[in-house]
């Protein structure tokens, strides 16, 4: 079975999270949240819109050889969060070392451009670009995949992106499967 890790950081976004896991686990997928470390460490994590949601374990359990993708939600506050980490900075590295996948969507591809993660083709939400770089970024796809990193643009593509991800990492039949049970024909 393919394993997910979705790191949570307080200020993301609730509707790119909760539709990712969602979406994966539809599709098959064993999704694993987990929180960051710090001075108030706790496995609820507060969203940007004030959704808290509970996580399943802490970023320092977490070991990458358990898991096939790291996924991270975006929200400007659990992106900086994400890019600031270290924990989360040397899994991104380490994923991507190790030839697995790499995703992030909304703003959170600009932590995967602070990690050195980003592949060229990239897509995020409008003007995050501004901070990462303008060459290889687009704003005419839902999702970009590049080789192994794949983005997706903001809370509207959530459901889009977790199918691809579905698709990658599960098949097609998986895909149209989900797709299909919620009624998901605009992705």
């Amino acid at each position: 079975m393919a394993s997910v890790l979705v790191p949570l950081a307080d200020g993301f976004e609730e509707i790119e999270a909760v539709s990712l896991i969602d979406i994966m686990r539809r599709g098959g997928i064993e999704v694993r949240s987990a929180y960051l470390d710090g001075e108030f460490e706790s496995d609820l994590v507060a969203g940007a819109n004030g959704i808290t949601v509970q996580a399943d374990t802490s970023i320092k359990n977490v070991i990458a050889e358990d898991f096939d993708m790291i996924v991270l939600p975006g929200g400007w506050g659990g992106t900086n969060r994400l890019a600031e980490n270290a924990r989360v900075q040397a899994l991104l590295k380490e994923f991507k070392a190790s030839g697995k996948y790499v995703g992030a969507m909304c703003a959170a591809p600009y932590a995967l451009h602070v990690a050195g993660v980003l592949s060229e083709h990239y897509t995020c939400y409008p003007s995050v670009e501004e901070k990462i770089r303008l060459e290889g970024y687009t704003d005419q796809q839902k999702v970009v995949i590049d080789g192994k990193v794949m983005t997706s643009r903001g809370p509207g593509t959530a459901i889009c992106f977790g199918l691809a991800i579905v698709r990658e990492l599960v098949g097609e039949e998986s895909y149209q499967a989900v797709k299909s049970g919620t009624l998901s024909d605009f992705c």
